[in-house]
């Protein structure tokens, strides 16, 4: 077997018929997913998108969003239903799509053998952060491990790119927090609107995560993700870290969404910090906190789109992108193949 060289593969990529560089990100995503795959002619197979639903405790009072809790099961009931935007676009780029209850806080054992749906419950959503932990420690390790079957499964079943997406009312404010805590920025500068929230609602969401940072002294938590998610985390967000976790063992191509993926992803950085090499980021959301997310991990995104509606929408964007650019390594003719002299 010939050894596997990410130089020859980048020779690969600059004989092409074109300028070199003249596919920009395109020849860059080869090159990872190559090198990832240790293949010159690397493939995707069975792309999948997994949503992640849970609540959050925070939610009930009312203080950082402006829709009530019952949304997120009313939500998990439209995934399943094939009527919200990430079932639009898993269905128009042939991408298989799972929602996972992770810990919604309604009895969804209606939907137990839908062929979209999986129960992971972990609890009927997570405690209020403003008086307690959000969950104990051993939750979080549950919620992790979770994640981890939940993908072992997906690979064994063939896949080989993965990509996380969430639904849970109150996420942006645990995302928030824990991009305060790991980066050190403050929690103004974290905070977004969310779902949509006023001048008037965001000022009040800004103040109490102040309140919430200074309540689990979350200075403290800046290399304790386990920690951190116990404090402030969601059992969705968890799970998530947990799945990274899993793909990057399973050297998978990982397509990291936007602000609340990001944010588990930082929890799973923590615990593995060689993950980034398997990642590839989707967009930049329109969420506040999400360019310093991708400023801290230093990596690019691929898309611009203004979007922040979470769900893995950017994720399943992106992987046709990402298809493109395994086609153009596989199928592009060299210029010796196409006796065209070199440009």
């Amino acid at each position: 077997m010939i050894q596997f060289s990410p130089t020859r593969l980048q020779q690969i990529i600059d004989t092409k018929t074109k300028p070199i560089g003249a596919l920009g990100l395109l020849e860059k995503i080869a090159l990872q997913i190559g090198t990832i795959q240790q293949s010159y002619t690397p493939s995707i197979q069975l792309p999948y998108i997994v949503v992640f639903a849970a609540d959050h405790g925070i939610a009930l009072s009312g203080l950082v969003n402006p829709y009530p809790q019952a949304v997120t099961a009313q939500m998990v009931q439209n995934f399943t239903n094939g009527g919200a935007a990430i079932n639009v676009f898993t269905d128009l780029h042939e991408i298989n799509l799972l929602v996972v209850d992770a810990g919604v806080n309604a009895d969804l054992s209606s939907l137990q053998t839908h062929p979209l749906f999986k129960d992971a419950k972990q609890g009927f959503g997570t405690r209020n952060y403003l008086d307690t932990t959000a969950m104990p420690l051993e939750k979080v390790n549950s919620c992790i491990e979770a994640g981890k079957r939940i993908v072992t499964d997906i690979h064994r079943a063939g896949s080989n790119t993965i990509g996380f997406g969430e639904m849970g009312i109150g996420n942006t404010s645990a995302a928030a927090l824990i991009l305060s805590a790991i980066t050190g920025i403050s929690i103004a500068e974290a905070t977004g609107r969310g779902t949509g929230v006023t001048d008037l609602q965001l000022d009040i969401k800004i103040k109490t995560l102040e309140q919430v940072y200074v309540k689990h002294n979350l200075n403290n938590y800046s290399n304790n993700p386990i920690g951190l998610l116990s404090c402030i985390g969601g059992f969705e967000i968890a799970m998530i870290t947990g799945a990274y976790l899993a793909a990057a063992e399973k050297n998978m191509v990982i397509v990291v969404d936007g602000f609340i993926a990001t944010a588990a992803l930082l929890a799973a950085y923590q615990i593995n910090n060689t993950i980034l090499s398997n990642c590839i980021f989707a967009h930049t959301s329109g969420e506040k906190g999400h360019k310093q997310m991708l400023q801290y991990l230093n990596v690019e995104p691929i898309l611009n789109l203004g979007m922040r509606l979470g769900e893995g929408t950017g994720a399943a964007l992106a992987i046709p992108l990402i298809r493109s650019a395994i086609a153009f390594l596989n199928k592009m003719a060299s210029f010796e193949e196409a006796a065209v002299t070199s440009i």
